[in-house]
């Protein structure tokens, strides 16, 4: 057997391809979409290494071209999450005592799949299935994905090299256990590089795991499955299964075996999460490892010192790309009453020039929302602010799911900072402006603290240090993730490990090394060399 301290290559994040016209990585992303468009899909569940397929089948469409079918998967029930864990329990003992580089290997040669084979296969399934422009799809289920896996297999070392300090005669070590039993890793649609951490993160230190995406992500859930089966992931490591949340949860809450979650969804989901394992805390081996990342209602908050042109471009891209369904999407601003009429000019300027269509269409930076329920209450948010006379629509408002699911990207201007679009969460491209007199910054750094029960992600503009001083310190508390001149959006793993606080989550930072600690359980190990013989200490000696 070969021994040594082994180094994984270095991390770095993965370049963005431009996409921009002539570029050969256009011309191969939109032969691929081609292909996904021409060909139906038939989508199994993957349990234990198997092709599951349940004859009981759901069609998948574009959010963009409803109408269009791109092919349908197979419907699990409550015996495939048996199944399923069934199927990780199997696994984990030859799994959890793989020698780590060998795990490590695994997911590093799926970061390279990723980046070369399958870059234009996960694009276009993200494109189609989601509605992401191919910017979006690129910094997400390709970079976002490749850089989760580079990174956190060089967190994963770091972890290991964390040793304690040992004592004459003696060797302190400490080893890092996967769990035990198995985890649940629960992924929203709007990520597919989520798709890819959650599960992979935990499945690196170890564990097994069974995951659940939403419906709206399985298109490209199935195919991340497929990179890491051909990285050469072991059968029932992770097990994908296509059910319903009542009914997975009815199974994987109750199991006596389950060792935590890796959850990225709705505040109420995970508080009801939460309760059922208080609940049933006493049918479990061990405590639960609960992880989660959660809502948001992300700010702008800009001071009467910053430039009203930056102003509008954080604006129009931290809430409109992706059409503002993003957990870090802009959906509250305070602007200076100093500035608005020039921002108020740009913004309007910024989205007469947004051209809205599918993601076929590489002009189109505006695309539809996930699904018709999202429609609908997307749709709902904007006309109850069209009835409240505190608001005004100063640009946007209109939608229509005839093709589509197309909502116009909509600015709401209130006279009113607690009124529904400035408290609650829309994930939709709806921003709600509050304009306010540019001498009561300190009283709005407040309100801006107060408004949202969440703390997921902040910005503050401004070119006036004393004011960026004071915001950082006065929201101290009010985003995971805070941006200096920036939009709210756009976290780079290694670079801004990504979560919130509050009712946004436990922030256990995606892309940083404490989140892998969390799959962990550590044992420490005391070897002393010369056992002593006498119980005796020399306190005890006579004078």
């Amino acid at each position: 057997m070969a021994n040594g301290f082994y180094n994984v290559p270095t991390p770095k994040n993965e370049p963005i391809l431009s996409y921009a016209p002539g570029t050969k990585e256009r011309a191969l992303l939109k032969k691929a979409l081609e292909d996904a468009r021409a060909n139906k899909a038939d989508i199994p569940m993957h349990i234990g290494g198997e092709e599951v397929r349940t004859g009981k089948t759901i069609s998948i469409s574009p959010p963009h071209d409803h109408k269009h079918s791109l092919g349908h998967f197979h419907e699990g029930d409550k015996g495939h999450v048996e199944q399923a864990i069934s199927a990780a329990m199997a696994a984990k003992e030859l799994w959890g005592n793989l020698s780590w580089e060998h795990r490590a290997s695994i997911f590093l040669k799926a970061a390279e799949l990723m980046a070369g084979p399958y870059r234009y296969k996960l694009n276009a399934s993200t494109m189609l299935a989601q509605s992401k422009n191919a910017f979006q799809a690129e910094i997400d289920a390709v970079c976002e994905s490749i850089d989760f896996l580079r990174f956190n297999t060089h967190f994963m070392t770091e972890i290991y090299q964390d040793q304690p300090q040992s004592s004459a005669g003696v060797w302190n070590r400490m080893e890092y256990r996967p769990l035990e039993g198995f985890v649940f890793a629960l992924t929203p649609f709007n990520f597919t590089a989520i798709g890819v951490n959650l599960p992979t993160s935990v499945a690196m230190m170890g564990n097994t795991v069974v995951w659940k995406p939403a419906y709206t992500q399985i298109y490209s859930a199935h195919v991340v499955m497929e990179i890491l089966k051909e990285a050469g992931l072991p059968d029932g490591v992770i097990n994908l299964v296509y059910t319903s949340g009542p009914v997975t949860g009815d199974v994987i809450f109750h199991h006596k075996d389950f060792a935590g979650i890796h959850f990225t969804g709705s505040t109420n989901v995970f508080q009801t999460i939460w309760k059922t394992i208080g609940d049933n805390i006493f049918k479990y081996k061990s405590y639960p490892r609960i992880v989660g990342e959660t809502g948001g209602k992300d700010f702008i908050m800009v001071h009467k010192s910053a430039d009203a042109k930056a102003v509008s471009t954080a604006i129009s891209r931290g809430a409109f790309e992706y059409q503002g369904q993003k957990c870090s999407a802009a959906s509250r601003c305070y602007i200076p009453s100093n500035l608005w009429d020039d921002v108020k000019k740009y913004l309007q300027e910024d989205l007469k020039s947004m051209k809205m269509g599918p993601t076929e269409d590489f002009g189109n930076f505006i695309n539809a929302v996930i699904d018709e329920k999202s429609f609908d209450k997307i749709a709902g948010y904007i006309d109850q602010a069209k009835k409240n006379p505190q608001n005004e629509i100063i640009a946007g408002g209109k939608y229509d799911k005839s093709k589509g699911y197309f909502i116009e990207p909509t600015i709401i201007e209130t006279k009113d900072p607690s009124s529904t679009t400035m408290c609650e969460e829309i994930f939709g491209p709806v921003v709600t402006i509050y304009v306010y007199h540019s001498e009561n910054y300190e009283q709005t750094l407040e309100l801006v603290d107060q408004t949202s029960p969440y703390a997921l992600t902040g910005s503050i503009i401004a070119k006036d240090r004393y004011a960026i001083d004071l915001a950082t310190k006065k929201l101290t508390n009010a985003a995971g993730n805070f941006y200096i001149n920036d939009k709210p959006t756009g976290a780079v793993v290694g670079q801004q490990p990504f979560g919130g606080a509050r009712g946004s989550g436990t922030n256990d930072k995606a892309g940083a090394k404490m989140n892998l600690l969390r799959w962990t359980s550590m044992r420490t190990i005391k070897e002393t060399f010369v056992s002593p013989t006498d119980y005796r200490y020399p306190f005890l000696d006579k004078e």
